[in-house]
């Protein structure tokens, strides 16, 4: 049956975005046997007319369909019907709109830990594709250390078009992902020098440093990011997060960014700048990376973990001359490299715009779950902090007490939420729940955070 003799029907009184509507409608239409594999939809356009909403809407449902894999859109010919879904309940609903939450809990454990990709979001055709192109490309007759070609280009065009950050292609090294290429710098600073991070912050990258035989301590942040004006003297590095601070969520602020670069510069530290989420903001731009401030003295860091899956294990590094050199010896010398699949198929996904497609689709769905994340911790008057950016903000407890209270209130009913003490080196200084709102499901998602949200203000009434 066309697309167009569907029985669309739209509900304009309803909560439930129009979007979504028409998704459920679509995947219905699959999921029945009036849409069948093979079947050719009308274009987003067409749709629109016919149903007298924007084309906006339709172009998200598509797009919705597209990242749940039941569609697939092929070059001058359309979007097509690729599989049936096997029952009517939607994937992953587009629209910000809260259900009433399932009747009863999910049959596994709903895990909300920070730092975990979205692959709701991604799009699994495009995904195949990739990997097929990758596959079609020549292997290599011989070790590239700095990474393969290809992926160098495609993270120079991510960098300046995402991140304002300008570089060549040899300017960058591939990595295994940020935890690799702190532990590829620190092999290089002097054995017993003192690294300072932030308190709280990324517990892997104290444990890589610890490990290269470096000394770490630790800086308090606030509001505005770490406390640069309390960085200790004799220094060798600072690690940081300052586009959205791990794991309280707040930004370095423009300030506090000049005065980190010149005291790097003034004293004679690197600065290694994790910019694990910084693709991802929704409020306003982001501030310029420190890579950008003052590259002679900094270390930049990225990975597709977040982006797109660890599946990949790849991930890049932009450093100063010198470092760089430094550092290709030693693989050089070592014969340690990247593996290059993973590179290959980054390269083949940010080809032909499939990047940037997914980044303007995950922007969107994560900004619509954060919003519904907010709206329920605020429905029980439960406090949050963290800028409108990346994957994760933090609720606010008063002590470890509160903390140990909600973290296992929450885990008995079957929602796993970190606590802020698995983020500290030192004394513990900083309390609160850590919640990750990007690898659940939303039906899962809504379900969880509600119960967090309830046990949290429980915890804070007692």
């Amino acid at each position: 049956m066309p697309v167009d003799d569907l029985p669309i029907v739209l509900d304009r009184g309803s909560t439930e975005p129009l979007a979504v509507q028409v998704a459920d409608a679509l995947r219905n239409a699959a999921s029945t046997g009036t849409l069948r594999v093979g079947d050719r939809l009308t274009s987003t356009r067409e749709l629109a007319a016919r149903l007298g909403v924007s084309r906006t809407v339709t172009a998200a449902a598509y797009d919705q369909l597209l990242a749940e894999g039941w569609l697939a859109g092929r070059r001058g010919s359309g979007t097509f019907v690729t599989a049936a879904p096997p029952n009517l309940t939607p994937a992953c609903p587009t629209g910000p709109s809260r259900s009433t939450g399932p009747s009863a809990p999910p049959a596994t454990t709903v895990d909300l830990t920070a730092g975990r990709p979205c692959l709701d979001a991604l799009d699994r055709a495009a995904w195949r594709r990739a990997w097929r192109a990758a596959g079609d490309r020549m292997p290599a007759p011989s070790p590239e250390f700095a990474g393969h070609p290809d992926f160098s280009q495609a993270v120079v065009d991510h960098l300046l078009r995402h991140r304002g950050l300008a570089a060549s292609p040899e300017h960058v090294l591939a990595t295994s992902g940020t935890t690799s290429g702190v532990a590829e710098v620190a092999a290089q600073l002097p054995r017993g020098a003192t690294v300072a991070m932030e308190e709280p912050g990324y517990q892997r990258a104290a444990v890589t440093l610890e490990a290269a035989g470096l000394r770490v301590v630790t800086v308090p942040v606030d509001e505005n990011g770490m406390r640069v004006d309390r960085l200790p003297d004799r220094i060798a590095a600072v690690y940081c997060t300052p586009a959205h601070q791990f794991p309280l969520g707040s930004r370095l602020s423009a300030d506090r960014r000049v005065a980190l670069v010149r005291r790097a510069r003034d004293e004679g530290f690197l600065v290694l700048e994790d910019d694990y989420d910084g693709e991802l903001r929704y409020d306003v731009a982001p501030l310029p990376l420190l890579a950008s401030l003052c590259p002679d003295v900094v270390v930049h860091l990225g990975t597709t973990s977040k982006l797109l899956t660890p599946t990949l294990g790849t991930g890049w590094l932009v450093a100063p001359p010198e470092m760089h050199r430094r550092i290709l010896r030693t693989r050089q010398r070592n014969c340690h490299r990247p593996s290059p699949a993973g590179q290959m198929v980054f390269a083949a996904f940010a080809e032909y715009g499939d990047l940037s497609r997914h980044l303007r689709r995950l922007r969107r769905e994560l900004s619509e779950r954060r919003a519904m994340v907010v709206d329920m911790l605020r429905s029980v008057d439960v406090e949050f902090q963290g800028d409108a950016a990346g994957a994760h903000l933090m609720v606010p407890l008063p002590g470890a007490e509160e903390e140990a209270a909600v973290v296992a209130g929450a885990a008995e009913a079957g929602v796993t939420v970190p606590g802020l003490l698995d983020y500290h080196h030192g004394r513990p200084s900083v309390f609160g729940i850590s919640i990750g709102y990007a690898s659940a499901g939303r039906a899962d998602l809504d379900w969880g955070v509600e119960l967090v949200a309830k046990v949290a203000a429980e915890a804070l009434r007692s």
